[in-house]
């Protein structure tokens, strides 16, 4: 059918008359003029969506802060420090005197800033590298979030101002040797004994531990029938112990250890009262999975703009690499996935301020930008060629460290399976489901 018939009132809108069809064209045309004018805006590569137009000016002011000390502070040693496997326990207290730890948390010397300034903050420092977004991520949601979320008025008091600072550093415990994806296996035991709890077991790749002035240990209260506990262990505890595991080939600027506890005497008011069964440990994971999910596209985004500038100044047969298809095809790639990551990001931050947030979310926005990003640092270090390697080019650390961002914190195949339930209404996870 023609839009319009001339001579004839029937068109495409229905029964009008030709002059009323006329009007709708010519608002048509002016819509669409409008819309070519606007194909005009120039287009920011660097920021494809504006991300920036949607912060507050808070949220800018805490990224601004992350970043210059990121850039200043971090970067500079960030090749050294990967190649001797070290983590100067200075960082944490300069992230705490720019109050980047434990920054959601209203008082107790706590930033009380929102989970969007948070998650700009993890990408920030994730530019550098996943081990300091590790770190911060640790002491932040796994420790403090616990303390503040499950925890008596004492413990608050006791604990968060001095974690916020730096001066106490934190660890969590709960992967062990024989259980990661299954936590509800945990062989770590709590026994009431008078004025105490008697923890024995061991956790495995735990962040901060060997350096770790306070655990935060979920183990099996034997006294409740085996009902999953979270409890504040202090490092000089008799029986307890923290060894350092070395040889990682990733992560390696940050510290990871284990837990290792033999009848630790832990007093009865060392309990978090209010956590009780997985709900406790899964809320701090989720609250980490949400700033991985911001911090792993820094990474990725400190990729591309490394390969970015490296096809642009390298020349192959006469021509920069950047004037072959497939090179910007993968520049391209990258560039519209992290775009992309970055809104689904930011609209869960905000989904959590408005508390709409479902927990499937947090499973699709971390293996997406896990997925997304480690499938970019492959492809980035592909554009360097052999330069891709070197460290000093950094992105085989990023490429390193993206492998274990995509199986810590839950596995991409775990939230893949966390998602597949919510569609067809049926768990997958084991053969017994």
């Amino acid at each position: 059918m023609s839009f319009v018939r001339t001579g004839m009132r029937q068109t495409a809108y229905g029964h009008l008359s030709a002059t009323t069809a006329g009007i709708k064209f010519r608002r048509i045309a002016l819509q669409s003029a409008r819309g070519y004018a606007s194909k005009l805006i120039k287009y920011n590569w660097e920021d494809a969506l504006l991300l920036d137009s949607q912060l507050t000016d808070e949220e800018k002011m805490v990224r601004e802060t992350a970043r210059n000390y990121a850039q200043e502070h971090l970067l500079p040693g960030i090749v050294q420090a990967t190649r001797t496997e070290t983590f100067d326990t200075k960082i944490m207290r300069e992230m705490g005197d720019r109050g980047l730890l434990g920054s959601t948390i209203e008082g107790y010397g706590c930033a009380g800033v929102s989970h969007v300034a948070y998650g700009l903050a993890a990408r920030e420092i994730e530019r550098i590298d996943s081990g300091y977004r590790s770190a911060m991520s640790v002491q932040s949601s796994l420790v403090m979030h616990p303390i503040n979320e499950f925890g008596s008025l004492e413990q608050k008091e006791k604990y968060l101002p001095r974690l916020a600072t730096g001066e106490l550093i934190g660890a969590f415990g709960l992967t062990e040797p024989n259980h990661g994806s299954d936590p509800a296996g945990m062989e770590t035991t709590a026994k009431r004994d008078g004025s105490v709890y008697r923890l024995n077991g061991s956790k495995m790749w735990i962040t901060n531990s060997p350096i770790a002035d306070v655990f935060i240990v979920w183990a099996k209260n034997v006294e409740e029938n085996g009902k999953i506990r979270g409890f504040i262990l202090e490092r000089g505890m008799k029986g307890l112990s923290a060894p350092v595991i070395d040889g990682k080939m990733a992560l390696r600027a940050s510290i990871t250890g284990m837990i290792q506890m033999d009848d630790v005497e832990v007093p009865v008011d060392n309990m978090l009262p209010n956590a009780q069964g997985l709900k406790g440990p899964f809320s701090c994971l989720n609250k980490a999975r949400y700033g991985i999910a911001w911090g792993v596209l820094g990474a990725a985004e400190n990729c591309l703009g490394i390969a970015r500038n490296y096809a642009l100044d390298r020349k192959q047969f006469g021509v920069p690499l950047a004037r072959f298809q497939l090179v910007q095809a993968k520049l391209a790639n990258a560039h519209s996935e992290i775009a992309l990551g970055l809104q689904a990001c930011l609209r869960v931050g905000r989904l959590i301020e408005e508390d709409q947030l479902a927990v499937e979310m947090i499973s699709l926005i971390k293996r997406n930008s896990c997925v997304k990003a480690l499938e970019i640092s492959r492809n980035m270090r592909d554009i360097l060629g052999g330069n891709g390697i070197a460290d000093e080019f950094h992105i085989i650390r990023h490429l390193n460290n993206l492998e274990v961002t995509n199986t810590y914190e839950g596995t991409a195949d775990i939230h893949l399976l966390t998602l597949g339930r919510a569609v067809t209404g049926i768990p997958a996870f084991a053969a017994t489901d």
